[in-house]
């Protein structure tokens, strides 16, 4: 990974890009130390050791927002707004006839349009968000989070501050997409994942302290952490080769193709999104009872504690919902049939199998196969820390933790991979030249 960077920082445009990432980060960091008014910062500490001890959805919302949440910064409510309008959208693309055609016909005007409707999507959702955690907050008796004094004026205010910092990340993703390296919104995720570092570390310092986990533990869990971190870079680099024949053709005096290539399909082709999305459902009723209590009384509130970070169902539904995440990005980034036509278009074929239909039918069951591996293996890897957390109620903050390890691992491979295909087409380029 570091002669990667060493040898990418060597050449001018891709130094640039990396520069230019980096400023993105540093003003990220800074607006998440920027305190919204109205708001009492010692309160919201007493509220987040709290709610840390109990290891609920603020706690995981937290480590997402690199600790923006628990200070009530300008960008405390991070990605999220932004991620849940894209799991709303790419759903409705499959849900509505009209949206399905337009991304078919037309892939590039299709892909603007879902754009500028996520973004659309994430303002309304950013003020709906923003409200509701104002309102967690003025609602928390015993913290004095929000002074009574405070009106229909600095409700405004608090509100439309958590919004604009939602929609100024968006714009920094968007930035790092255009002029940077790596995914932006996944950079930025991995960049507040990080910034929590030293207060996990912290976290597990106390529950050493505490006697509630011996050395040996303590070293099996690192242990672990270590396979983990190895296994999943293992997958991530897995793939699939489907040999492919281009036929002989001969124009004029030259003869053309004859040449042997291959279709790689990866072992996890949707990175760490499927983790980041399940994690968003699994968490959506929490975050509802969080801006409305009363609903924590009925069958919403059992549903709710039932889906509790290190229980056997919280472990399920997340497993299952990964694994359903998995195939549904595989579906929307990897067409059969489209590959198989432009090897029809080529004169390219696979050994014994025929052109056209059965050709997409057999990379069909290929990449399904495939797709279940990888499925698979981010489902085990993602349930592993809440099987350990099951059997020591101390360790429930591993659940979070491993699942932000997951997260981290995955955004460093793709942009490690990023910047190697970069300079791979830069060197021959200059080839060419």
């Amino acid at each position: 990974m570091f002669s990667v960077f060493r040898n990418a920082w060597k050449i001018e445009d891709l130094r640039k890009k990396i520069l230019f990432t980096a400023m993105i980060i540093l003003l990220f960091r800074l607006g998440s130390a920027i305190p919204v008014p109205f708001l009492n910062a010692d309160g919201l500490s007493q509220l987040f050791t709290q709610f840390q001890a109990e290891n609920n959805v603020f706690s995981f919302l937290n480590v997402m927002a690199g600790g923006a949440l628990e200070r009530a910064t300008f960008f405390a409510l991070s990605i999220s707004p932004y991620i849940n309008a894209s799991i709303i959208m790419q759903l409705l693309t499959f849900a509505i006839p009209r949206l399905e055609r337009m991304m078919k016909e037309d892939s590039e005007y299709g892909r603007r349009v879902i754009e500028k409707w996520t973004r659309y999507l994430t303002i309304i959702l950013s003020l709906i968000l923003g409200f509701g955690y104002y309102t967690v907050l003025k609602y928390q008796e015993g913290f004095q989070i929000v002074d009574d004094k405070v009106g229909v004026f600095g409700a405004i205010v608090i509100t439309m501050c958590f919004a604009a910092g939602s929609m100024v990340i968006m714009w920094f993703g968007e930035l790092i997409n255009a002029r940077g390296i790596g995914n932006g919104i996944s950079i930025l995720l991995f960049a507040g994942i990080i910034a929590r570092g030293p207060s996990l570390l912290g976290y597990a310092r106390a529950v050493i302290s505490s006697g509630a986990v011996g050395w040996i533990q303590l070293v099996c869990i690192v242990i672990g952490a270590i396979a983990m971190v190895a296994f999943v870079v293992f997958i991530t680099n897995g793939e699939r080769r489907i040999p492919v024949q281009y036929a002989k053709k001969v124009v004029g005096r030259k003869m053309y193709g004859g040449q042997n290539t291959n279709i790689p399909l990866k072992v996890n082709m949707t990175g760490v999104l499927p983790i980041i999305f399940a994690q968003s459902f699994v968490f959506l009723p929490a975050t509802i009872v969080g801006f409305f209590p009363k609903l924590s009384d009925g069958w919403f509130g059992a549903v709710v504690r039932a889906l509790n970070v290190g229980g056997w169902v919280y472990t399920l539904v997340m497993f299952l919902l990964i694994i359903g995440f998995n195939y549904f990005y595989t579906m929307m980034t990897f067409n059969p049939i489209e590959v198989a036509s432009n090897l029809k278009k080529n004169g390219g074929f696979i050994m014994g199998i025929r052109p056209g239909k059965p050709t997409s039918d057999y990379i069909t069951k290929t990449l399904n196969r495939v797709t279940l591996i990888g499925a698979l293996f981010l489902g085990i890897v993602s349930a592993v820390p809440s099987l350990v957390a099951m059997f020591n109620s101390s360790l429930r903050g591993l659940a979070i933790g491993g699942t932000s390890l997951l997260i981290v691992v995955g955004v460093a491979l793709e942009t490690v991979q990023q910047l190697e295909s970069q300079m791979l087409m830069r060197h021959y380029k200059g080839f060419l030249e």
